[in-house]
């Protein structure tokens, strides 16, 4: 496929993404309620949900950790809509049991559903469709079509949490497992598929500099297994072989870790210092999402030719920072709501990263190179909950060391800072990203 010089050509992947992310986002002020009712019935903190919220997340960074190389691998030789198909379809099955009933028993039986999906579905569709991106858009235009899509499921976000802030827990349910269907549907139909052109650019990494070819297929006699842990060795190699992807890596590492460590925390934080409910938490995923879309969509296209992914990429992990440390010491209910502005900013880190990804490995290799970022947040995903859960839950209980309920937000925060340190280290090692082939 030829590529595309506007973003027209990428209207039907946006509309796929918007409509995925609408079902995917519109329960997620209703979920912490949802959990708290069928295990803790009555109270406002509950350990159990904590641990299992955090077991699962474990269990899915495991398996994504596994399977993102692998579904960008065969995305590059199959096709992203043929890969598509497959966590779109599984997305369906856990928003369809809670559409029909919220109990104790139907309650576990979405947990295992949602658990095992998400091995395939977390993270795929996003990587995937940049792969999409990098596929049809010139390198030049990658930051900005990146930072689109972005704020497309930004836009996505914020119209699911205001659907959510005015229906009913059980329509919310059914609404998202109707959407989500509608989304695979729409994608089949009418996404045209992307053909990748192996004339077209060369790696900056070349093959030729790996004790192994970094991105080279399998053969197709060996088992999935075997290709799982082949992705991961070619995932070491490349870190080991380019100075400035491994930079890149380690700030995705920490700048995951950390956003994860804020998801797993501060609706329990919210919800045991203030009391929040699924309207309160709709309303602030609104102000969030709603910056995010506006920073994505119409300040990022500006930004990103002036500063560059690099300055911009510091400047939101600098923003996201402050957003932790500052929740972390709230001392009144609007305060949460002043921090969430900070996503004006922090929505940058994510669209950054991927872009300058993409311009160290040739056309025909995005899938395998997204996957292998999708995998190592994936990794940061395991190693959060191991971390964040058991301090949120000992910090939010009475038998906590001191009065510091926001605790492991602030830990969050620290490990934020940590990517952003780095990410001012890539700035002197981006020139080797124009060394490209004639």
């Amino acid at each position: 496929m030829e590529e595309t010089t506007t973003f027209q050509g990428l209207g039907h992947l946006f509309m796929t993404i918007f409509l995925y992310c609408f079902s995917v986002f519109i329960v997620a002020p209703v979920i912490t309620d949802v959990s708290m009712a069928a295990l803790c019935p009555g109270k406002d903190e509950c350990s159990l949900v904590i641990y299992l919220s955090g077991f699962q997340q474990i269990i899915t960074g495991v398996g994504s950790l596994m399977m993102m190389p692998l579904v960008g691998s065969l995305s590059d030789k199959h096709g992203r809509k043929s890969l598509l198909t497959l966590p779109m379809t599984l997305n369906i099955l856990p928003l369809a049991t809670l559409a029909y009933s919220r109990g104790t028993t139907i309650f576990y039986v979405y947990y295992v559903l949602k658990t095992f999906t998400s091995i395939i579905c977390e993270g795929s569709v996003l990587c995937l469709a940049l792969a999409y991106v990098a596929d049809n858009v010139s390198e030049g235009q990658r930051a900005s079509a990146f930072g689109i899509l972005t704020g497309i499921a930004s836009c996505a976000f914020v119209c699911a949490t205001l659907c959510a802030r005015f229906l009913s827990i059980a329509t919310t349910f059914q609404v998202a497992a109707t959407l989500a269907i509608l989304s695979t549907v729409y994608m089949r139909l009418l996404l045209p598929d992307s053909i990748q052109d192996n004339s077209v650019g060369a790696p900056i990494v070349s093959s030729e500099n790996l004790s192994s070819p970094l991105l080279e297929d399998c053969p197709g006699h060996r088992n999935r297994i075997f290709r799982s842990f082949r992705s991961v060795r070619e995932m070491a190699s490349l870190m080991r072989s380019s100075v400035p992807l491994f930079q890149v890596a380690v700030v995705s590492f920490f700048s995951s870790l950390g956003e994860a460590g804020l998801h797993a925390s501060s609706m329990y934080y919210l919800k045991a210092k203030f009391h929040f409910n699924k309207d309160q938490f709709a309303d602030l995923m609104i102000i969030c999402g709603a910056a995010g879309s506006i920073s994505q969509l119409l300040f990022m296209p500006i930004l990103v030719p002036a500063l560059k992914e690099e300055r911009l990429l510091s400047i939101g992990l600098f923003f996201a920072s402050a957003h932790m440390f500052l929740l972390c010491v709230a001392w009144s209910s609007w305060v949460p709501y002043i921090a969430a502005i900070s996503a004006l900013f922090s929505v940058f880190p994510q669209s950054c990263i991927r872009s300058i990804v993409s311009k160290q490995v040739a056309s025909y290799e995005q899938g395998k190179a997204q996957g292998i970022i999708s995998s190592i947040c994936s990794l940061a995903n395991v190693i959060s909950p191991l971390a964040f859960s058991p301090l949120t839950d000992w910090f939010l209980s009475e038998r906590a060391p001191f009065n510091f309920p926001g605790f492991s937000i602030m830990c969050a925060g620290f490990t934020m800072t940590v990517a952003f340190i780095q990410s001012i280290m890539i700035r002197a090692t981006t020139p080797m990203s124009d060394m490209g082939s004639p």
